[in-house]
């Protein structure tokens, strides 16, 4: 009942971000700006995105590694595009996490083991996007007029940053309650991952370059999104403004971040003086790219040999 309630929640709010953010949206307008140029911006940036998830299977499978659940290429590829699918059917921006987690325990790799690699590449993820809006910050600022936009932007990059220190810290704090703690425990041992993989010589610059990358093609992805409606917002605006708003989606309170993506981009637009119509237009195309991409990965779930095997045999979830 308790699942039903968050996720009629989470439609609600998604509902209602679209809404706020689409009330004044010239449709016919937008559609009036696509052609055929645009057809091919739009493959470019499916083409980019489909890359993209490549690339997040490499810090993948370097972090299931280090967490003791290691992933041969094919097969974390092929998990990752089935999590793609996952983000835009499931009633969060995280139902792909659940759905990798599903699939590596499945595998054999266990359910702690499988966790441990899903919650650190997360984590190292956010961290990665905190990182970038961090370094741009001091043109992101002169970018945006606004001095609510700008505090806005300070602020959340700041709990994000904050967040972040605290979790790769967590496990060099002195107290032995937090290994004692069923959930602190395992929070504890993500941390210890994380810090081990992200400091150590070897792994360390490989994840800190590759989680970077995955980043900035979602601004590549955007770019070509704006290319396709001829918006005269430039790759570096988008560098400044996508991150943030990729930040802000990742909060799991609607479905696969829509609205709430539409809403903060039309917002960021906004405040660095810039259309918010393009803005909202923007994070549409951009969306669409994504649940394309997700119905990419809707087939590889379709005719994957852990579909078929599903219903083979009961998972039982460790208490």
């Amino acid at each position: 009942m308790r699942r039903i309630v968050f996720s009629a929640a989470k439609i609600l709010v998604s509902a209602a971000l679209l809404y706020f953010a689409l009330r004044k949206a010239d449709f016919a307008a937008l559609a009036a700006r696509i052609d055929a140029a645009s057809i091919g911006w739009l493959a470019l940036a499916l083409a980019v995105a489909l890359f993209q998830v490549f690339v997040g299977t490499l810090r993948w499978r370097t972090i299931s590694a280090g967490s003791g659940a290691p992933l041969g290429l094919p097969q974390a590829f092929r998990y990752n595009m089935i999590g793609a699918f996952f983000n835009q059917t499931l009633p969060s921006a995280i139902g792909g996490d659940a759905m990798r987690l599903w699939l590596v325990a499945r595998a054999g790799a266990g359910w702690r083991t499988a966790a441990y690699s899903v919650f650190v590449d997360r984590a190292i993820g956010l961290i990665a996007l905190a990182v970038l809006i961090m370094c741009t910050l001091p043109w992101s600022l002169t970018l945006i007029g606004n001095p609510e936009g700008r505090l806005g932007l300070v602020l959340i990059d700041a709990v994000a940053l904050g967040a972040g220190v605290v979790f790769l810290a967590l496990h060099l704090l002195p107290f032995d309650l937090l290994t004692r703690i069923w959930a602190t425990r395992h929070f504890h041992t993500c941390s210890q991952i994380a810090s081990d993989l992200l400091f150590r010589s070897r792994s360390g610059p490989w994840l800190a370059l590759i989680s970077l990358s995955i980043h900035v093609l979602a601004v590549v992805v955007a770019w070509c999104v704006a290319r396709a409606i001829a918006s005269p917002t430039d790759f570096t605006q988008l560098l400044f403004l996508v991150p943030p708003t990729m930040l802000i989606t990742m909060i799991p309170i609607s479905i696969a971040g829509w609205g709430v993506r539409e809403a903060s981009m039309g917002l960021a637009f906004g405040y660095a003086g810039l259309d918010a119509g393009d803005g909202v237009a923007v994070s549409l195309l951009f969306g669409a790219v994504y649940f394309l991409l997700g119905g990419f990965g809707g087939l590889v779930w379709i005719f994957s040999a852990e579909k078929a095997a599903k219903g083979d045999a009961e998972i039982t979830v460790p208490e």
